[in-house]
């Protein structure tokens, strides 16, 4: 069954028990037993709930894994993923990376022990000379969140095999609709669901997909304990909009490449980021590991006066926090999502003060070059 079709369906499709054809939204904390050491299978939502566990199950069908895990925000199932390792272990992470996972990595699990080295993973060989004795782990955004950088995801895999240490992808920018990064071979696939998945900026949502039997069991017994689950009505929320997920990325993805073509052409832009662009550097790499090239845009201006002045001014994008929802979203990297990035990195990675991240969103491209144009001036 092709993936456009697995995204409408689900998992079963319906709801067996009634027929339902929007699967229902089990909204209840504990569920009744036949009797003493009986169960329906459904004893308490922290365990599992219905909705829930349909929504991990087309998860996991989608990335073609065995066991998926929904989480209350993608930070609870990027901090779920930790808990597999131990104080003294050491990870190599994409140094081009979400500032939330950044801060979630030094403030509070450095403090448990754990060692965290920052490497370009799009530099295969930056990769394998940061392995060390304690290594237990890669853990790698591609594209990169905000300077979109493509991690060859199969060189990567192989590197971790050979060390035997796990592959740990996020893969929130493409979404397994466009990539997936366990059919090349990574061990744990992570995704901030609240973007593309859900897709209507209408809920927080995190999920975790593998298909090693022994790292679900111990994913599972850290959801149940930790308890940062996902809620009957979010899953119901994201369920609906992995419907539309199709249709909506590839919308976005045509916007953002008619976007991007647009802002090389303006004299008040210096550099346009876009995997979609032929020139650029891991353009190659995304043609053979993906699909398509996603709706994530950032560029910079050639004057940091320019940045007050296009947040202040545009009307139809939305100056705000997020990405990845039908509505076009400029944010401004340095002072919101990487924030807690120290600036000796920043300036390493290219996030200083004239980079803007643009989320293309569905609505008429025009409207959004205009809204642009009149923006930057």
């Amino acid at each position: 069954m092709r993936i456009e079709t697995k995204l409408v369906h689900g998992c079963k499709g319906f709801d067996p028990t009634t027929g339902a054809i929007s699967f229902p939204i089990y909204q209840s904390a504990t569920f009744r037993h036949p009797g003493p050491n009986q169960s329906t299978g459904y004893d308490y939502s922290r365990l599992q709930n219905p909705t829930r566990e349909e929504l991990e199950n087309t998860l996991a069908c989608l990335e073609n894994g065995t066991t998926g895990c929904a989480f209350s925000s993608g930070m609870a199932a990027v901090s779920t993923v930790l808990g597999l390792f131990s104080p003294g272990d050491h990870i190599i992470v994409s140094d081009d990376l979400y500032g939330g996972t950044y801060r979630l990595f030094e403030e509070f699990y450095r403090k448990y022990g754990m060692e965290f080295t920052y490497v370009d993973t799009s530099d295969i060989n930056s990769v394998s000379q940061s392995i060390k004795t304690n290594t237990k782990a890669i853990f790698i955004e591609t594209p990169t969140n905000p300077m979109m950088k493509v991690t060859d995801i199969a060189a990567a895999v192989e590197i971790a095999k050979n060390s035997g240490i796990l592959t740990i992808v996020d893969n929130t920018f493409l979404t397994p609709y466009y990539q997936r990064p366990l059919e090349l071979g990574a061990d744990i696939v992570v995704h901030s669901g609240t973007k593309y998945l859900g897709g209507h900026n209408d809920t927080l949502a995190g999920f975790i997909v593998v298909n090693d039997n022994d790292i679900a069991e111990k994913l599972r017994l850290l959801q149940k304990s930790v308890g940062a689950v996902l809620s009957p009505f979010d899953s119901w929320l994201v369920l609906r909009g992995i419907k539309t997920l199709g249709i909506r990325i590839e919308r976005q993805e045509q916007n953002a490449l008619a976007i991007a073509k647009w802002l090389k052409d303006n004299k008040s832009v210096e550099k346009v980021f876009y995997v979609g662009l032929p020139e650029h550097e891991g353009y190659e790499i995304s043609k053979r590991q993906a699909s398509g090239f996603g709706g994530m845009i950032s560029f910079t201006v050639n004057k940091v006066e320019l940045v007050e002045r296009i947040l202040e001014r545009v009307k139809v994008i939305a100056f705000a926090e997020s990405l990845g929802g039908v509505e076009s979203l400029i944010t401004y990297p340095i002072v919101q999502t990487h924030s807690a990035i120290p600036k000796e990195i920043r300036d390493r990675i290219g996030v200083n003060e004239q980079l803007l991240r643009l989320s293309v969103g569905i609505e008429c491209v025009d409207d959004l070059i205009k809204d642009l144009e009149q923006a930057i001036g």
